[in-house]
């Protein structure tokens, strides 16, 4: 009767010790994921200024595009968390697809090859963030449904593991790429 405990205990602790290190490599992937998307953005933010630069030297008059364009880089900058994050980003499209909604009026503009550049570059970079935020709402999915599983749940109750955010679009086509026309 005793061997028949200890068995028991010793497979509830192995039960334990192998659930808690699932949950653990799912919340890695998670950060991992997240840092994957940052880094996108990063790259994102970074080349928003070159834009504004190069679009102000064929559209001088145009302050307010290149005001809401810089204030909305500032506040997607400043944005913590997955739905904050997904709010500002999708603030910072729309005012893109303003900026670049200028070159229409300006065919120096249009034609100029560091423009052209300029938008390819960020058309990558539209893309990138898509597929890291595809991969990174996928893990979290996986993690978060690993939590509310019947007897995962229990041990990640214990151990304080907590869902984690998507990072969702406010608005369907909120992040597309601008439309680039040439």
């Amino acid at each position: 009767m005793t061997w028949v405990v200890l068995g028991l205990l010793a497979l509830l602790v192995f039960f334990v010790v192998v659930t808690y290190n699932r949950l653990v490599r799912l919340r890695v992937q998670t950060e991992n994921a997240w840092a994957d998307i940052d880094v996108q953005l990063k790259r994102r933010h970074d080349l928003i200024p070159n834009v504004v630069q190069t679009v102000k030297g064929y559209a001088e008059h145009e302050q307010d595009t290149f005001e809401q364009v810089v204030e909305a880089r500032n506040r997607a900058m400043a944005a913590e968390g997955p739905a904050k994050q997904a709010e500002a980003e999708g603030m910072l499209s729309n005012a893109l697809k303003s900026l670049f909604a200028l070159s229409e009026d300006y065919p120096d503009l249009k034609a100029a090859g560091n423009f052209r550049e300029l938008q390819s570059t960020l058309g990558e970079i539209e893309t990138a963030i898509q597929n890291a935020r595809r991969y990174y709402n996928a893990v979290v999915r996986d993690f978060n449904t690993k939590l509310q599983q019947f007897p995962t749940n229990v041990v990640a109750g214990a151990f304080g593991f907590e869902e984690r955010e998507f990072f969702a679009l406010a608005e369907e086509g909120e992040r597309a790429a601008p439309e680039v026309e040439f």
